[in-house]
């Protein structure tokens, strides 16, 4: 079987459907969160107690903007705007579905025929302005994710230059996956430590309850009972905001970084096979073969992408 003739690029057809994919990663994201506030509210209503007890506007205002003023103080700006475009994509839902994949592998497998046809010198063009590319302006996604645009171009034109080994250009992508990969886990990081702080700052406002309690010690029963109520509520929304809501959404962020970084890992093993002097059909199964089990596609699927007809890639909305 070959597939050394030039292939155009084409719409796919993949088992999992990038929209019906996100949006499921969206549902589970907001069911999972309801029910971990669902399942505290209901036990604590089997038990008969009062809703209302729980309604603490003021514990509420020291914890969140206590947290909120620890993020503001602890990270630079771009860190904050990356927590924010973080956040958002987790509604989104992971973009790496097994669609993107071959889109990728068919979109690496076009360009590679094309400079085999004409040699490296022919994809010179390409890399050097993606956006005009016959090969990559089919893929709208994949000229929208600078990084990667930039990871694949990049790497390409280092390649086409001559002189350089395949070890030396290996050691380039590297060195770009662990800079990016460090820039991406850091807002990861800042989430998980303003988690980690909602407890400690679920006392402060108990704390602050208590002191308010002690000043009234004088006074009714029910006053005395009511303000030791609030201070409670203070440490419950503290660790409930911290192991039910902040601490998941950081662990979800943190997946979905790695999901970025095996994307980027499975670019790198196609570049690099073909640079060792591969062919395209064996580069892209190198790359297939490094893909995440639960999106890998099959051969066949790989293989029925490559020989499509040219036409608009499987947009990937980001």
């Amino acid at each position: 079987m070959s597939l050394d003739l030039p292939i155009k690029s084409g719409q796919l057809e993949a088992a999992v459907l990038p929209g019906h994919a996100k949006g499921r990663s969206h549902m589970f994201t907001i069911i999972g969160i309801v029910i971990v506030f669902g399942a505290v509210l209901t036990g604590f209503l089997m038990e008969k107690g009062p809703v209302a007890v729980l309604i603490q506007p003021s514990e509420f205002v020291i914890i969140a903007g206590a947290a909120f003023g620890t993020l503001l103080a602890a990270n630079p700006v771009h860190v904050l705007k990356k927590i924010a475009s973080g956040l958002a994509g987790l509604l989104g839902g992971s973009k790496f579905s097994k669609n993107q994949y071959i889109d990728s592998l068919k979109m690496m497998f076009n360009l590679f025929n094309k400079a085999r046809k004409d040699g490296l010198v022919g994809i010179e063009s390409d890399v050097e302005e993606p956006e005009k590319s016959p090969v990559f302006s089919k893929y709208p996604s994949f000229l929208k994710d600078s990084h990667s645009r930039s990871f694949v171009c990049d790497t390409m034109r280092t390649a086409i230059t001559g002189g350089v080994s395949s070890h030396d250009v290996d050691q380039m992508m590297e060195l770009d996956m662990e800079v990016h990969h460090a820039g991406a886990r850091t807002p990861t990081a800042a989430l998980s430590t303003m988690a980690d702080a909602l407890p400690g700052l679920g006392i402060v406002a108990a704390v602050l309850g208590v002191v308010l309690t002690m000043s009234s010690l004088g006074g009714p029963p029910e006053e005395i009972g009511h303000k030791v109520a609030a201070a409670l509520v203070g440490t419950f929304l503290g660790i409930l905001l911290c192991y039910g809501m902040v601490g998941p959404l950081a662990a979800k962020m943190s997946k979905q970084v790695e999901e970025e970084h095996a994307y980027y890992h499975v670019l790198r093993v196609v570049m690099l096979s073909y640079i060792k002097g591969m062919s395209p059909l064996l580069s892209i199964e190198m790359g297939r073969r490094a893909i995440p089990d639960h999106v890998r596609p099959s051969f066949q699927e790989v293989e029925k992408a490559c020989r499509k007809k040219d036409e608009t890639a499987t947009p990937v909305a980001a």
